[in-house]
């Protein structure tokens, strides 16, 4: 394509305001902001639905098609798209050919646009259908906002409501917007098509089951400013997708300090973590220290899996997060309140709860209304130096897998069930990481160590560091299983697990040394299971 000319002409600071075209899916505050603008004397454009309410509402306003001569046409979907309006929006008020064309063409000049676009997100997130989808997405909405976008030396664009007021002041203050925040809002809307077109985008992507796709967009809308990152000298902010999945990101803070970037992330760690769980099967418990955990437990009642899961690292689980997959209740708000803990996130909280961590004013308490579930699909993205990874969610869930017991002994109904636990743990312990597991509770935790038997080891001693603080003369470990996040490549990590006394191993299999590694079991009287599914997590 040929280069547009390039103009030299510098444009005034203030812009004055004479006509706005108002075109808004979410009509909130629209009625108070045309009002406003009808009282400074602009003159209101509109279409469809907007259009209507401010007649309603009693405001002379103008339809765009008698701006355009057109009237609206196949089903709505063509209303905008025409020189009448985009003339209007990208014309250079200074430049005389612009001027002269709209002379000639009687074009007239629009110097604020305020939309907002079809709902897309909030209709996929609904679970609408193809068609229905495909309806949502806005076109003459994208294409006014980036024209106006552009034209931001002269045109002032809106594409959220919470911006209505600051504009209003300064037509108030000056009949017209300063160049400053013009260029803000022009930002703004820019970032607001690009998540439109990146929801559209991912979401055609889920459709076609495209895992791959050529071109890959993100984009979300600022949730919260937070005060700093990972460090102090690391700037953050929170964006949320819109996706629907229970958690951190669509969660409802009840009480407690401003959350942190270390609390967001760790809290969608324990809450991820703890969904693995059934609610319906039995309560649970998972608490998390840096995006491990350092105890997860189910139990008779959550105070009982809240106390177990306490146990297997008491000193690790202060100040960190706890995750229930139930409703807080009362003796379980009044255990966690014994110690300190930064964060709560549960589906809900009685009322009773509610009191008693409301005498705890730091600390934040978040419930969701429900479960993410582990099974569903999603999108994961880890940013490196030039570019991003992106892989789907790591939603397998060992109840969906084909155990294969490959010793001479068989686990018992108990070993079975631990083994099962400790896999639903291990999938969100870093690696390489090992979980020591006895009656429904970690007992040992190894994380994020270079060598696998390092982290036995590790899981072992604090084990035994842990039988110590609950007075106890043998170490947790004993009688325990063990399950590992990848295949063991040698026997020595699964001997090591065999002297802190697990008696059953589950773990993925696929070494070239299974053989090695299973004869090392037999002769250990161990029970082994392989999954056939690794859970690394980096």
């Amino acid at each position: 394509m040929p280069h547009a000319k390039t103009s030299s002409i510098k444009a005034d600071d203030i812009q004055p305001i004479r006509r706005a075209l108002i075109s808004v899916s979410d009509k909130e505050g629209l009625i108070e902001f045309a009002t406003a603008l009808n009282d400074a004397g602009v003159e209101l454009v509109s279409t469809g639905g907007t259009a209507k309410a401010i007649k309603e509402a009693g405001l002379p306003v103008k339809d765009v098609a008698d701006l355009t001569g057109f009237p609206e046409m196949m089903d709505g979907r063509v209303k905008t798209l025409h020189p009448m309006v985009h003339g209007g929006l990208l014309a250079i008020r200074d430049d005389e050919d612009h001027m002269s064309s709209m002379e000639v063409h009687g074009i007239p000049r629009i110097d604020l646009l305020a939309v907002n676009l079809y709902p897309f997100e909030e209709t996929v997130a609904k679970g609408a259908d193809y068609d229905t989808a495909i309806e949502n997405i806005d076109i003459g909405g994208p294409a006014m906002i980036r024209a106006a976008s552009k034209n931001h030396a002269y045109v002032t664009v809106l594409v959220d409501g919470t911006d209505y007021e600051k504009v209003l002041a300064e037509i108030t203050e000056h009949s017209g917007t300063t160049l400053k925040t013009r260029r803000a809002l022009a930002h703004k809307a820019y970032a607001r098509t690009a998540a439109y077109d990146a929801a559209i985008s991912n979401w055609f992507a889920t459709e076609l089951e495209d895992d791959a796709p050529a071109y890959r967009a993100l984009g979300g809308s600022l949730k919260q400013s937070l005060r700093y990152g990972e460090n102090p000298h690391q700037k953050a902010s929170f964006y949320v997708t819109g996706e629907k999945r229970p958690g951190v990101a669509s969660a409802i803070q009840l009480q407690g300090k401003e959350l942190s970037y270390n609390n967001i992330n760790d809290t969608d760690a324990a809450f991820e973590c703890v969904a693995e769980f059934d609610p319906e099967t039995a309560p649970a418990v998972a608490i998390i220290k840096h995006a491990n955990p350092c105890g997860i437990a189910m139990g008779e009642s959550l105070a009982d899996a809240y106390r177990k899961a306490l146990k297997c690292d008491p000193v690790s689980a202060f100040g960190g997060i706890i995750a229930l997959n139930q409703t807080l209740d009362e003796e379980t708000a009044e255990e966690i309140a014994k110690i300190f803990t930064e964060v709560i996130i549960a589906p809900d909280a009685d009322e009773k709860a509610r009191k008693i961590i409301g005498a705890k004013k730091n600390l934040r308490l978040l419930v969701t209304g429900g479960l993410p579930d582990p099974r569903a699909p999603g999108l994961f993205v880890k940013t490196v130096a030039g570019g991003f990874l992106a892989q789907n969610r790591d939603n397998g869930v060992i109840d969906d897998l084909d155990l294969k017991v490959v010793t001479k002994r068989e686990p018992t109904a108990r070993e079975m069930a631990d083994l099962k636990f400790a896999f639903r743990v291990c999938k969100h312990v870093k690696s390489n990481a090992i979980i020591y597991a006895k009656d429904g509770a970690t007992v040992g935790i190894g994380a994020g160590q270079m060598s696998r038997v390092d982290s036995a080891r590790i899981a072992a001693r604090k084990s035994e560091d842990a039988a110590k603080e609950a007075g106890e003369t043998d170490a947790l470990t004993k009688g325990s299983v063990v399950a590992s996040d990848a295949f063991f490549p040698f026997a020595d990590g699964l001997l090591s697990a065999a002297e802190a006394g697990a008696t059953a191993v589950i773990q993925p299999g696929g070494s070239m040394r299974d053989e090695e590694v299973i004869a090392a079991a037999d002769k250990k009287g161990l029970t082994m299971v392989m999954t056939g599914m690794r859970h690394f997590r980096h």
